[in-house]
Parts: structure tokens; C-alpha cells; sequence
């Protein structure tokens, strides 16, 4: 409990040490919050003092934007389908044996694309024309304040009479993270589809239960074999085979049993409302975290429980646990070398990827744009599907620490293998593009508590089996100081794990660059020197406080002396990107470049300019066919790329 305290602690320091600093405070997210099921009058500019305070100076209203939204999409097709078309054009009139009839047609089919883009776009305009019109049965807002501390407050006071009016509300949400689609709908209609995504997800960990007892039970050979005359050729097995069948293919078939788990729930909730990826990964992290702990953990357990001892009693679980936990953990103890040993290794040999990524370049990517987007989009990282796995992994090895030790070396090394390759990954081969602001792994602390709570059932259970009243209301007193601890760290920590105290943040906006780095308690020492305590494990355990001051934790974000972390990433916006910032990707979307590999015999050439005849731009600049007609591009200079765009900051 301690230890999960002072991690938590850190981590608001963290948190705020990044919030307030100069790149962070200075992007447009970190002050604008959204607001959903905004009423009518909130969409209007002239109403944004009245609603939103004095502290608001941008409005970005979000409307029902379906029918724009599905002509940018056949746009989009339309656009790929005719680069498709002049990439085949261009190979054919490339290779030895040109057919002037097959010519002809190619040509043909490359017209009838060109007209129907030309045709796309001007509908688009037409819808782009209807999109002043407003609805107020499902509308959104974008809100920009001056500073965080407008935004912070805003976030958190009353803004509306009405208690669905402009709720939920969500600060430093990125245009990349949004769900447009889902922020739309109808506040009554949001809540019906939550709770049917509750339900989904309920009942899917119910009905999973059944082939997870069916592992417990096959991990139980020898009873299986003692107990059922069908089955008692099992005993003749050679002991090797019985050995796989009861230790490795449990395992094995647990590992594989909720390998897709988390999709599923992804989707569940995208399809159901979810407005921000950041929400709902954070949803599929709590729920793939009950996943975890109900099926691979308890219920795998109880399983192998129920076969042995034919109990089935609730209020016999902690006396169950007792008799059956030691039993299973020959099971977990195979359970985490298989994990360690497979999933570590194939995440960081990544052979899978490599293989589609080359199948897929010379296989199925024929366009230059389609080459430039699978060099370019690095692998995500999924913190709903990394996060509950890891947990449940710690909370087995906290659970079986008082009664199996030995499972604490072996979660060790399991975890050790996995440590490495996402290190690796993390570095070199992912990019996280959700960024939860740290909510992730304070969800994972908090979910570490459940470890305890089965250790001290089974202690209790122990206990009771011994008939020693003693220790039993020694360890039932120990679970009512966890649940009181739980209770009130969540109640006072959780505000400071979401929010910014706004006092914090005007102290920094007033402050700013006036306010002395270290304080004088830390004069006469620089950050290096800090960071070096700061790496003693006796002291930083000891003492977290003296480690998470908002002063230290500003010099340990900034990093060394010679990179000044605000002079390199502070951003700087156009007055155009502010405001196309939170507008729908529809209304900000251009008809896209047409790109098209250079050739040596000019055909090429020819189609650009056809193409920009017909009002279409184009262009064969930074892609060429190479002597074996295979498409490539200028891997080496992005800026020559006519498809690259700036990413911008927000």
C-alpha cells in the first residue's frame, strides 16, 4: 500500500511538472475543453461569453456532418482507385510488349475516374454550403480559453441548468484522438448506448467463463483420469505428454483464449458512443482488466476448485481459495515463463509484422502513396491490451506471495523478459499515439489492490481452517484497513490524477519564467546532481515527498543542460491551423494530389498533365519506377514528397 502511495504521488508531481511546463501549457489542448450535448444556443459565437465565461476567445461547433462526411469518403476512394489505374497504366506502357487495345481501355477507365472526382468535389461544395445549418438534438463544442487555468476551471464548474446539457466534458483532448462521429449523438441516446455496451461486455466475461473452467479443469489430469471411466486412458499417457497436457497447454490456451479481448472491447465501445480514444482505452483497460483477473485468475482457479472438491458454496471462497490456491500454482508458475518466453519474444522479434509489412510493400502496394503510408505509420501501442495483462500478472504474484513464494521469482522473470522488448519497442519500433496523460497507469496501481484483497481471503481462509480466531481477526482487520486505504487515497488522490489544481496553474501562468527553477533548498545543486539522489532507493522509498516537489519535478522534465527541452518543442501556430484546429476533418479536407510514379518512357508525364487539364492537381515528383518496374520514393527527404503535410502540434 506504501508503495503504490508514493507511485502515485510521484506521478502527480509528474503530471503536473508536464502540464505546467512551457511545450505543454503552450498548445492549444492544453486549453480547450469539450463540451458535449452543447445546446443550440452554445454553438453560436455570440453566446460563448454567456456559457463559457469571460475566459473563452474560440468556439469550434460540431453538427451532424454525415452526408458531407460520406462524399470526402467516396472522394478519398475515388481518388486511390484512379492512382491505382495510373500506376497500372504507367507499369504497362513500361514493359516490352505494349498492347495499344489494352492502352485504349486503360485510358478509358482513367477518364471515367477523373470525371467522377471532378463530380465529387463539386457535390462537396454543395455540401460544405449546408454546413452553417445547426442541430441541436446532437451537437458538440470546442471551447478555447486564454490559459489553462480558464480551461481548468471551466472544465470543472456548472455550465448549464440542465443537468445533460454541455456534460461530459473533456480537457486536453487532441484532434487525433477524436471519434467524430460519436460526438453527435443525442445525450439520452449516449446513455442508452452505455449501458448497452455495459451489458456487451458483462455478458461476454460471463459466457467466457465456460471455456475458461474447461482449461482449469483440463490443467487436472489425474483427477480427470481417477474420476471419469472415459477418460482413463489418460493415465497410460507417457509422462512427458501428461506433463504438456496439465502444464503447457493450459497455459498456452489461456494466453490465446483473451489474446482478442481487448479488440473486441475497443470496438464495443467505439461502436457505442465512445467520444475520445482516450476514454474509451481507459474503458478497455478497466474491463480487460476484470477479463484478466476473473478468467485467468479466479475462475481458472475455482474451476480446478470445484472439479477437486465438488464445492460450491460463495460463502466458502475464502476457505476455497485457501485449499486450492497452493494447488494452482505449479499452473501459474508455467503460466508465466509461457508468457515471458512466447509473447516476449515474438513482440520483440516482431517477426509477424516484418513479414506482412515486406508481403504487403511488394505483394500489394502498387501506388506511391499507398508505399508512402506503410513506410511512414509506426506500429501503436495499445495501453487497454499491454496495462491489465501486466497487472494481472502482478496481482497473481501478490496473491501466491505469502503462500507460494516461489511464483514471486518466476512473475520476476517472466516480467524481466518482457521488460526488455517493450523497452526496445518503446524506443525504437512503437508509437503510442493515445496518450492518457498518466490516467493509465494510475488505473493499473489502483487495480494492483486486488492482489492484496485475494491474499488477505486467503489468509483468512488458512486461518480458519486451523480454527486460530486470533489471526483470523488479525487478518480481517488487515482487509478493512486495505478497503478504508482504498477508499480514501481514491477519494483524495483521484481529483489531482485528472485535473490541475488551479491555483497551481495561475501560480505558473503568473509566475512563468520569474519563478527561480530549484528552491533554496536545492541551491548550490544542479539537476544532474538531484537526479543522482533521486536514483537511491532507500531514500526516494522512503521519503516520495521530497521527490515529487513541484520544483524537482520541473528540473527532472526538463532533462540535461545541454538540451533545453521549452527552446526545442514549444509550438507555434499559423493563424489558419488555430482555426482549423477542431473542425471536422470533412470541412478542412482537400481533394487530394494526385501522385504517380515518374517512368523512363514518359508516360508519366503525360498523365499529369491529362490529369491537371482536367482540373485535377498532380504530380510524378518524388517516386520513379526502378529497372525492374517495382514503385519507389524518396525515402530519404519527406519535404520532397508532394503528399507530405507538417504534423502539427496541438
Amino acid at each position: 500500500m506504501f508503495t503504490i502511495t508514493r507511485e502515485r504521488l510521484w506521478l502527480v508531481g509528474l503530471r503536473q511538472a508536464w502540464a505546467l511546463s512551457t511545450p505543454n501549457a503552450k498548445r492549444v489542448s492544453s486549453r480547450t475543453v469539450l463540451f458535449l450535448s452543447a445546446p443550440e444556443d452554445a454553438l453560436e459565437q455570440n453566446n460563448m461569453i454567456r456559457y463559457f465565461g469571460d475566459g473563452a476567445i474560440r468556439i469550434w461547433p460540431v453538427t451532424k456532418l454525415e452526408a458531407l462526411q460520406t462524399l470526402v469518403s467516396e472522394r478519398d476512394a475515388l481518388v486511390e482507385k484512379l492512382e491505382s489505374e495510373e500506376a497500372l497504366l504507367i507499369y504497362k506502357a513500361n514493359s516490352w510488349n505494349v498492347q495499344k487495345k489494352w492502352i485504349l481501355s486503360s485510358y478509358f477507365e482513367i477518364k471515367s475516374k477523373r470525371k467522377e472526382s471532378l463530380l465529387k468535389r463539386e457535390e462537396e461544395a454543395m455540401g460544405l454550403e449546408s454546413y452553417t445549418k445547426h442541430d441541436s438534438k446532437g451537437a458538440a463544442v470546442f471551447v478555447e480559453f486564454k490559459t489553462q487555468t480558464e480551461a481548468q476551471k471551466a472544465c470543472q464548474q456548472v455550465a448549464s441548468s440542465n443537468f445533460l446539457a454541455l456534460m461530459p466534458r473533456y480537457i486536453g483532448v487532441k484532434p487525433n484522438e477524436i471519434i467524430w462521429d460519436n460526438l453527435t449523438i443525442p445525450p439520452l441516446r449516449r446513455l442508452s448506448q452505455e449501458c448497452i455496451a455495459l451489458v456487451i461486455i458483462i455478458l461476454t466475461i460471463v459466457f467466457w467463463s465456460v471455456p475458461s473452467s474447461l482449461i482449469g479443469i483440463v490443467s487436472n489430469i489425474s483427477y480427470l483420469a481417477e474420476n471419469f471411466e472415459s477418460l482413463g486412458f489418460l493415465n497410460n499417457l507417457p509422462d512427458p505428454i501428461i506433463g504438456l497436457l496439465s502444464g503447457l497447454l493450459p497455459p498456452l490456451l489461456t494466453s490465446y483464449l483473451s489474446k482478442d479481448v481487448p479488440a473486441m472491447y475497443r470496438n464495443v465501445f467505439a461502436s457505442l458512443g465512445g467520444p475520445i480514444e482516450t476514454v474509451n482505452e481507459l474503458k478497455v483497460q478497466k474491463w480487460g482488466y476484470v477479463f484478466q483477473v476473473t478468467q485467468v485468475k479466479i475462475t481458472t482457479t475455482l474451476a480446478h476448485a470445484t472439479v477437486a472438491s465438488q464445492v460450491a458454496d460463495v460463502r466458502a471462497i475464502p476457505v476455497l481459495l485457501a485449499t486450492q490456491l497452493p494447488k494452482s500454482s505449479n499452473y501459474y508458475l508455467t503460466y508465466f515463463i509461457v508468457q515471458g518466453i512466447t509473447s516476449a519474444a515474438d513482440s520483440l522479434l516482431n517477426y509477424s509484422n516484418v513479414l506482412d509489412y515486406l508481403s504487403v510493400e511488394y505483394l500489394i502496394d502498387e501506388t506511391p502513396r499507398q508505399k508512402f503510408k506503410r513506410y511512414t505509420n509506426m506500429k501503436d501501442t495499445a495501453w487497454g491490451d499491454v496495462f491489465p495483462k501486466f497487472t494481472n500478472f502482478a496481482i497473481i504474484a501478490i496473491a501466491y506471495s505469502c503462500i507460494a513464494p516461489l511464483v514471486l521469482g518466476f512473475a520476476a522473470a517472466g516480467l524481466s523478459l518482457y521488460y526488455f522488448s517493450y523497452r526496445y519497442n518503446l524506443f525504437y519500433v512503437m508509437q503510442p499515439k493515445i496518450d492518457t496523460k498518466g490516467q493509465a497507469y494510475t488505473l493499473a496501481l489502483r487495480q494492483l489492490l486486488t492482489g492484496v484483497y485475494i491474499a488477505e481471503l486467503v489468509l483468512i481462509g488458512l486461518f480458519g481452517l486451523r480454527k486460530a480466531k486470533g489471526p483470523v481477526v488479525m487478518a480481517v482487520m488487515l482487509l478493512i484497513v486495505t478497503i478504508l486505504y482504498s477508499v480514501l487515497m481514491n477519494r483524495y488522490m483521484s481529483p489531482l490524477e485528472k485535473l490541475l489544481p488551479t491555483d497551481l496553474v495561475s501560480s505558473a501562468e503568473r509566475d512563468d519564467e520569474t519563478t527561480p527553477l530549484l528552491s533554496s533548498m536545492e541551491e548550490g545543486r544542479d539537476a544532474r546532481s538531484i537526479a543522482e539522489d533521486a536514483i537511491k532507493c532507500t531514500a526516494r522509498f522512503s521519503n516520495p515527498r521530497a521527490f515529487t516537489s513541484d520544483n524537482f519535478m520541473k528540473s527532472w522534465v526538463r532533462g540535461e543542460k545541454d538540451y533545453d527541452m521549452e527552446e526545442h518543442d514549444v509550438p507555434e501556430y499559423t493563424e489558419k491551423e488555430l482555426e482549423e484546429a477542431y473542425l471536422h476533418p470533412a470541412l478542412t479536407s482537400p481533394t487530394p494530389l494526385i501522385w504517380m510514379a515518374r517512368d523512363p518512357v514518359g508516360a508519366s508525364k503525360n498523365e499529369v498533365q491529362e490529369t491537371e487539364e482536367c482540373g485535377l492537381k498532380a504530380s510524378d515528383e518524388g517516386a520513379w519506377l526502378d529497372e525492374s518496374r517495382i514503385v519507389r520514393w524518396d525515402v530519404g527527404d519527406f519535404e520532397k514528397v508532394p503528399v507530405w503535410k507538417k504534423v502539427v502540434k496541438y
